[in-house]
This record gives C-alpha cells, sequence and structure tokens, in this order.
C-alpha cells in the first residue's frame, strides 16, 4: 500500500516535471546555442550541468532552505538578481557575436569552450535560476506529502536531474547534428545574436519578476 503511494507521487512528479523541462527557457536556450555555435560534445557537457543543477535545487528543498528562500524577500532578490545577471552577461555575449571567417561560426572569435566551462554554463543557468527554486519548493511541498521519506525524496531528486540531462542531451543531439549546423554556415553568427536577445530578454524579465 505504501509502494503504491509513492508510486502515485512519482508519476505525479514525473508528469509535472516533464512539463516544466520541455517548455523553453533559460536552459534551453543555452544548450541550443551552445549545439549550433559549439556542436555536440560541448552541448552535451552543458546538458549535464543542467542536470546536476537540478540537485542544488533538491538539496535545499530537503533541508528546508527553499522555505526560507520563497518567504524571505531578501534572500529571493538576492537570488534573482544574481540569475538576471548571469543570463544578460551571457545573452550580451551572444549578441555581440561577429561572422566566422569561414564554416561554421565561432562567438566573438573565441575557440570552442573546454568541457568544464561547458558544464559551469549548464550548472550555473540552472542553478541561478529563481523561477526553478519556486518550482522545487512547490513540488516538495505540495506533491511530496511531508511524511515521505528522506531516501525516498533523494531518489525522486535523482530522478529529475537524470531526466532533465536526458532531455537535454536529446536535444544537444538533435540541433548539434552536422545537417542542423550547416543550415546555419551563413547565418550562424545571427542565429547568436537572437539566441541573445532571448537570453538578454530572459534576464530582464527575472528582474521585474515580483516576489509572490
Amino acid at each position: 500500500m505504501m509502494t503504491e503511494h509513492y508510486l502515485g507521487q512519482f508519476i505525479t512528479i514525473m508528469v509535472v516535471h516533464l512539463l516544466a523541462v520541455a517548455s523553453p527557457g533559460p536552459d534551453f536556450a543555452v544548450v541550443v546555442k551552445q549545439s549550433i555555435t559549439h556542436g555536440r560534445t560541448t552541448a552535451l557537457w552543458t546538458s549535464l550541468g543542467v542536470g546536476t543543477g537540478i540537485f542544488l535545487h533538491v538539496l535545499y528543498s530537503l533541508l528546508g532552505i527553499g522555505v526560507i528562500i520563497s518567504q524571505s524577500l531578501l534572500a529571493f532578490t538576492v537570488m534573482k538578481f544574481l540569475g538576471a545577471a548571469y543570463l544578460i552577461f551571457i545573452g550580451w555575449k551572444a549578441i555581440r557575436t561577429r561572422p566566422a571567417g569561414g564554416g561554421i561560426f565561432s562567438p566573438s572569435g573565441i575557440s570552442r569552450p573546454s568541457a568544464f566551462r561547458a558544464y559551469w554554463t549548464g550548472f550555473l543557468t540552472n542553478g541561478l535560476n529563481p523561477k526553478a527554486t519556486l518550482f522545487f519548493l512547490s513540488l516538495f511541498t505540495v506533491v511530496i506529502a511531508a511524511d515521505t521519506p528522506v531516501a525516498v525524496q533523494a531518489a525522486y531528486g535523482v530522478y529529475m536531474a537524470f531526466a532533465t540531462a536526458l532531455w537535454f542531451s536529446i536535444i544537444s543531439l538533435l540541433f548539434g547534428s552536422s545537417s542542423v549546423r550547416r543550415l546555419f554556415t551563413r547565418i550562424g553568427h545571427w542565429f547568436e545574436r537572437m539566441m541573445g536577445v532571448a537570453l538578454l530578454g530572459l534576464g530582464v524579465k527575472l528582474l521585474v519578476t515580483t516576489h509572490k
């Protein structure tokens, strides 16, 4: 009976998480940008970073810190500004992209980032998103019962991290394929600028989001 209860929770989590992760947002924009700009390998490392960023949200949700962040205007504002500043920073860098000399474009003439840098970009994009904070807070307070064992809650978190990384890895493979990237050989810098505008817009939108 208890197993059926946890199974019901897990199915609900699967559905809610799928809807959330499939919704276009900073994670999606960054992964697509990395795929088109630098290829599959870089995008896959970024996807791994986005996935492991989930663990940060799960950790503070389990520790109860998420409640503090949601209830404290100062804590929420600080996190909101950090997340917005990061999105605006990478968006501005993308807007300044110049056409490459030939072949697949490279932003501002910068070579492909290292695996760690690509991973860190994904981790920060997800970890500094206050909307993700509120999503996980809602998940751990509304969907997951208070009497659910910590081990079970942690297992839910592992699933969501894995599912997130898998989803964006699929996006990386699709947008990072040679055929897709060839389409952007000549207009790549314009696509990069377009994604930069999107990221900058997301950052600005995050700045004006009020704490509820």
